[in-house]
Order: structure tokens, then C-alpha cells, then sequence
């Protein structure tokens, strides 16, 4: 559960976020029961999410370009099957409440938070294509936060609720400079600026890179990571999070499913019960 944070006021909140059998185990499960079910879905050996997940049987996955939102999460790199997600203590998170564990590096302070881990994966996607210029961020307090200005040496200044830029350190665009703007983005945004800053979806049209958002006190929000379709069922999708404190960002269980398979079915009504949070349909959001 994520406040909403900014500054002094928004800072005194911002704590408010937000086994597989074992290789070459017997397998006695009967045909279509929902434990085969589970295993014909998840593919230990996969190291993606494309190739971690099976979609059911009668669904396909669209193709994605290369470059685009959708390719990258769902070739967002995994951890090996079985792995725990840490916060960023190093403590371990033993609410069992997914099915993967993303590997990227959290950082070792408690800002990856919920809506953090959203827009974490967005920034990371743009500057992967080098598209500087698209990685940009409204705070709480309404200042858009552009990447490209951070590129030019400029930094934030923050006067009780207003902020400007100021010019403080030399050009630069390396990593490590992303990572250090990320981390003020997420001391100073949080879900309440993504759930103003998106539009709204209908979840009849849900697709990869839409976001649950719920932008309260707390507020949370999941991001859709991958979508299947069939022709006469619709679409089923997955979702990932981080939650409090600042996790690893994980795929999503779905206790609905009487299998436990990640996968979500668009046809659900009136509200997405995940794991650790429940968000009324009609706060799905997208970016675009």
C-alpha cells in the first residue's frame, strides 16, 4: 500500500504503500485436475515470463514488436523457479503470494514501493530503447518530472510544496544517473499522481503495460505484464506488484483460480481480487 508522497506533508505518510514439485518428481496428478492444470501452465526452466508461463489450452499470445511496452514485460527476466522475493533489507517476503520473482535490483532503501515498481518498469523500458525524452513522471504536487532535464544536469529543488529545477551537476546519462532520478521520483510520486496521470481502460480492452490503480490513502497498484485471447472466452492476463516495504517486484498468484495459475480472466465483475489487494475494474488505467 503506497501514500501518496510529497514533500513534508506527503513525506510523513509515505510509509503507507502500498514450489513447484521438484525436477524429475513423480507426477500422480489426474488429467485436468487442477494441479496438472498448474503444471502444464508454469515451465520451471523458463527464465521469462513468455517462457516461465503457458497460457491454457484455446488461448494465444499476440506478437509484440521488439521495441515496444508489451515485448519488454513480457520478457521481463525472471529469477530461477522457487526463488523468494527480498525486500530491500534483504529480509525475505514468506507471504507466498506469487508465482515469479522479476530479476532487477531494488535498490537497498525503502522506495520501490507499489506504484514505484510501476513506473520503475516504464522508465526501465524507455531507456532501454533510448527513448530519454519519454521517461517522465508527475509528482504528487502536480510538476511533471522529465528525465531529459535530470540528462542535462538539473536537479530537483523543493520549497514546501512547489518545486523547480536547478542547475547542479554536469550533463550526463549513464545508468546510474536513471537509477538516481528513479529514486526521487519515487520519493516524491506515488499512486495517487499515476492514477491522475493515466487514462481510463475499459477491462473488455485490457493489454499489456495497463495498470490497477487505486490512488488512495494507502493506494496500490498492479501492472498487467502479459495478455492471452481466445475468440469465444476473451482475455486472460497476469499482473506483477511490489508492495510495503520495497519488495522485489513479483508475478501474481490468483487465488480465484481453483488451480492457482497467475492467469486472470477480463470477463471477471465488479472488482480484481489479487493476493493482497482488491481494485474496483473500472480503476484500470493505461499510459497511453
Amino acid at each position: 500500500m503506497q501514500a501518496n508522497k510529497f514533500f513534508p506533508f506527503f513525506f510523513s505518510i509515505s510509509l503507507f504503500c502500498c514450489n513447484q514439485s521438484g525436477k524429475g518428481s513423480q507426477n500422480t496428478s489426474a488429467p485436468g485436475s487442477p494441479q496438472q492444470q498448474r503444471i502444464q501452465i508454469i515451465n520451471e526452466k523458463g527464465n521469462t515470463i513468455v517462457s516461465r508461463f503457458n497460457v491454457p489450452d484455446g488461448y494465444e499470445r499476440k506478437s509484440f514488436d521488439v521495441n515496444s511496452f508489451g515485448y519488454y514485460l513480457r520478457n521481463l527476466p525472471l529469477k530461477p523457479a522457487g526463488s523468494i522475493a527480498l525486500y530491500y533489507d534483504g529480509n525475505t517476503k514468506n507471504d507466498l503470494v506469487y508465482d515469479a520473482v522479476v530479476d532487477m535490483d531494488i535498490g537497498t532503501k525503502d522506495l520501490q514501493q507499489c506504484a514505484d515498481a510501476v513506473m520503475r518498469l516504464r522508465g526501465e523500458y524507455f531507456f532501454s530503447i533510448k527513448q530519454y525524452d519519454s521517461i517522465s513522471f508527475v509528482l504528487t504536487n502536480g510538476f511533471r518530472m522529465d528525465y531529459s532535464e535530470w540528462m542535462k544536469g538539473n536537479r530537483l529543488v523543493v520549497s514546501g510544496n512547489k518545486t523547480h529545477w536547478s542547475k547542479s551537476a554536469e550533463s550526463s546519462n549513464t545508468y546510474k544517473d536513471f537509477r538516481k532520478y528513479m529514486d526521487v521520483v519515487f520519493n516524491y510520486a506515488g499512486s495517487l499522481s499515476l492514477s491522475k496521470s493515466m487514462k481510463p481502460k475499459i477491462i473488455r480492452d485490457i493489454a499489456i503495460g495497463d495498470v490497477f490503480v487505486h490512488g488512495g490513502l494507502p493506494g496500490h497498484a498492479v501492472i498487467v505484464v502479459d495478455v492471452a485471447e481466445s475468440k469465444s472466452r476473451g482475455k486472460i492476463f497476469m499482473i506483477a506488484q511490489s508492495f510495503m516495504p520495497a519488495q522485489e517486484i513479483h508475478i501474481l498468484k490468483n487465488f480465484s483460480d481453483e488451480s492457482n495459475n497467475p492467469w486472470y480472466k477480463n470477463s471477471i465483475a465488479g472488482q480484481l481480487n489479487s493476493p493482497q489487494w482488491s481494485f474496483p475494474i473500472n480503476e484500470l488505467k493505461s499510459f497511453d
